[in-house]
Parts: structure tokens; C-alpha cells; sequence
């Protein structure tokens, strides 16, 4: 598999060998985790994170509802995710410094066409990041990926630090719903059928990871618009 340096360096042979097929795990159609394929990159992925949190801070945001979020987020890309109590919705400039998000690091761009390719969805060119990040105690309610424009793009989600438990279901809230620990490096990628399935993650028990201290980090890279 492709050393960080190489990610960072965003050479033509990302992940030239790609996951071997015990490495991946279809959980639904057009659903699969890739088991640690993002591992070797993640100290460069960290240190990104670092650099665009120094720019656009994380926060917790309120849901139109009113509810403040127990994680902590953040965005890079052309467009961000947002929550307010005018909705749902992407944003080209971060509300709270009313400048663009920082730009997607070529670390993070390589990763998320490489795997979406090894899934089965070729040519993804993201422009959207959204950067969860976990503590003890904080998790994310079941839901679905759908203020997109594009839905015809897969959405790719990479795991980061401590474990966690990801509940993944259907099309529909009441179908029935499992569940997969993943660990740093795991990724998660759905598409097709499978795009706008209710997903969730578990409430993040206490620990502590070498790269992440008391953090889960997850990536989630979509095409916005």
C-alpha cells in the first residue's frame, strides 16, 4: 500500500495496490468497508486536520431544531457543511470567519478517489469535506446524506483514532439497521443503491490512540453540488 509520502506528494499510482479482497467488506449493495486502507496515511491525514482546524476552527453546531451537536466539526473544500436554525445546507465561506474553508489538502483528495475506486466508483472528484471530530460520549444520530446536489456520487468516510461502532441500515428509517466497529484507518464507502441509507455512530466510549489522543476523527468526502 502507498506511503503517506506518496499521498502528500499526490503521485499518478495512489494506492497502487489496492485492498485485496479479503480486505473488503460489502455490507450492503454498493456499500463496503475497506479495512485499514487508510491507516498508512494516517499520520499525514492528522497533520492535515491540525492545519485546517488552525484555520477553520471545530465546532459544535445547532440543528434547525435547536439541538447543539455533540460533535465537533469542522470543513475544507470549495463548499461546508452547516447546520442553523435556518437549516441544513453547504456554504462556500465558514459562517463564523465568513472566509472560504481552507482548501482540500492533495492528501486528502488522493485517499478519497482511491478508495471510492476501489469500491467501485471511479472518477470521484469531491468537493466537500466535512471533518467530524469525537470524544468520549459524543456520537451522531441515524441519518442520511441527501442536502447534496449530486447524488449520483458516492460518499466516502474515513475513520480515524479511537473506535467506534457504525450503524448502517436502509433507504427507509424503519428498515433494520447494523452494526460494524471500525478502527483508525477503516474506510467506509457507499453509493448507487446504498446513497441515501440511514447511517449513525455509536455514543464514543472513553480511550486513548496514539495518533489521536482522546479523539475519534472521521472524514467524510462528498460531492456537494
Amino acid at each position: 500500500m502507498t506511503r503517506p509520502d506518496q499521498i502528500v506528494a499526490m503521485s499518478g499510482d495512489l494506492f497502487a495496490s489496492l485492498p485485496s479482497p479479503a480486505s473488503i467488506e460489502p455490507i450492503a449493495e454498493g456499500a463496503a468497508i475497506l479495512r485499514g486502507f487508510a491507516a498508512p496515511a494516517a499520520p499525514a491525514l492528522i497533520g492535515a486536520i491540525a492545519k485546517i482546524s488552525a484555520q477553520a476552527p471545530f465546532r459544535q453546531m445547532t440543528t434547525p431544531g435547536g439541538y447543539q451537536m455533540s460533535v465537533a466539526m469542522t470543513s475544507c473544500g470549495a463548499l461546508g457543511w452547516v447546520t442553523d436554525r435556518k437549516g441544513y445546507r453547504y456554504a462556500a465561506q465558514d459562517p463564523q470567519s465568513e472566509m472560504p474553508w481552507p482548501g482540500m489538502p492533495a492528501a486528502f483528495l488522493g485517499l478519497a478517489n482511491a478508495a471510492a475506486a476501489a469500491a467501485g466508483f471511479s472518477d470521484f472528484a469531491p468537493n466537500s469535506c466535512l471533518i467530524n471530530r469525537y470524544e468520549a460520549g459524543s456520537k451522531l444520530s441515524l441519518h442520511q446524506d441527501r442536502d447534496e446536489q449530486d447524488l449520483a456520487a458516492p460518499i466516502v468516510s474515513v475513520s480515524l483514532g479511537l473506535p467506534a461502532i457504525f450503524q448502517f441500515g436502509g433507504v427507509k428509517r424503519s428498515d433494520p439497521i447494523k452494526r460494524y466497529r471500525l478502527e483508525s484507518g477503516d474506510v467506509v464507502v457507499w453509493g448507487g443503491t446504498a446513497r441515501l441509507a440511514f447511517h449513525g455512530v455509536g455514543l464514543l466510549k472513553p480511550g486513548h490512540h496514539p495518533l489521536t489522543g482522546s479523539y475519534r476523527y472521521n472524514l467524510t468526502f462528498r460531492k456537494a453540488g
